[in-house]
């Protein structure tokens, strides 16, 4: 049985260090990563079941070193939606944010491109808003948070840096594939991208978040401190542990009220229904009606370039009382 575990544990650190290596794109990676995991069960066909074992994890655990000490980069050819690193500046209860993408799309690819300096004052933080973008089936959505300042919102969106030739691949943002941006934006940005210019359209949902203004301060600072970290030392993507929605997690930490891990987390498109079940928004109704009155695409469509566009898509949304 012991013997059993442990070459099941085998296969699946071969199958890892297969990925690291191809993804890796070093000269001759493909034919380097079929040969890693055909050597070692070579390996443990030929050799002793112990002095096979022992040869194997001397190997691997090279790899690992060299795998952790690839570093990343802020300095690349990155696609124009991700260009820009965006950083804060703090002077007392104004927050400054540099490199707010606020374009005007007329296809994903075409776009006017602006990029904006806004300034908040934390004594005027009123919401902070769930976000879910449905892509993938009901399991998968991209989650974000919008920062309400009395009406005029702020997007935080957590996602992957593409270099301009890459296209984005669960797998491969598994093995240092990607580097992590947080896109700071308006929210006609953001979600009328998704709802409205993507193809196909995306299904957006919008919570309103129960929270205290003393919660939602000390949250949207730690969004301001991480992408502070980021701007300084860059950080790789991972498609399991550093995503849209473990950040959302992280960053939520700060407030007494943070939501503890759940598979809900890991499986992002149930991760609204998880908050919900957590008391953090609106619970005077079941939470299929809530997720119904959620569903903006039909208010962006309208709203379009409206100014008032982060108002009217939150028009009959129902926003949680204040405990």
């Amino acid at each position: 049985m012991i013997r059993i575990l442990v070459s099941l544990v085998v296969v699946l650190m071969a199958a890892w260090g297969a990925g690291a290596i191809y993804y890796s794109e070093a000269p001759g990676a493909a034919l380097l990563a079929a040969a890693f995991p055909a050597a070692a069960g070579l390996a443990f066909v030929l050799l002793p079941w112990r002095r096979a074992l022992a040869a194997f994890l001397v190997v691997f655990g090279a790899l690992v070193v060299w795998w952790v000490r690839i570093p990343a980069s802020n300095d690349r050819e990155w696609q124009r939606d991700v260009a820009v690193t965006p950083r804060a500046t703090v002077v007392g209860d104004r927050v400054t944010l540099h490199g707010v993408r606020n374009f005007d799309y007329r296809t994903e690819t075409d776009f006017v491109e602006r990029w904006e300096d806004r300034t908040y004052d934390l004594g005027r933080i009123d919401a902070v808003d769930l976000v879910a973008s449905y892509w993938a089936g009901r399991a998968i959505a991209h989650v974000f948070v919008s920062f309400g300042f009395g009406g005029d919102h702020v997007a935080m969106s957590v996602e992957t840096r593409k270099e301009r030739h890459e296209q984005y691949s669960t797998i491969a943002g598994l093995f240092k594939q990607y580097e992590l941006v947080y896109v700071v934006a308006d929210e006609r940005d953001v979600i009328r991208l998704r709802t409205s210019i993507r193809q196909p359209n995306e299904d957006v949902h919008v919570y309103r978040l129960r929270g205290r203004p003393d919660e939602m301060r000390r949250v949207f600072l730690s969004y301001v401190h991480a992408l502070n970290e980021l701007h300084a030392r860059p950080r790789f993507y991972n498609t399991v542990t550093t995503n849209c929605t473990t950040a959302v997690l992280f960053n939520a930490r700060v407030s007494a009220s943070a939501a503890p891990w759940s598979w809900k987390i890991l499986f992002s498109g149930y991760a609204p229904q998880y908050v919900y079940e957590m008391g953090r928004l609106d619970t005077t109704r079941p939470f299929e009606e809530l997720e119904r009155l959620a569903r903006v695409n039909l208010r962006a469509h309208d709203a379009d370039r409206d100014p008032r566009f982060s108002e009217r898509i939150r028009d009959g949304i129902p926003r949680p009382a204040p405990r």
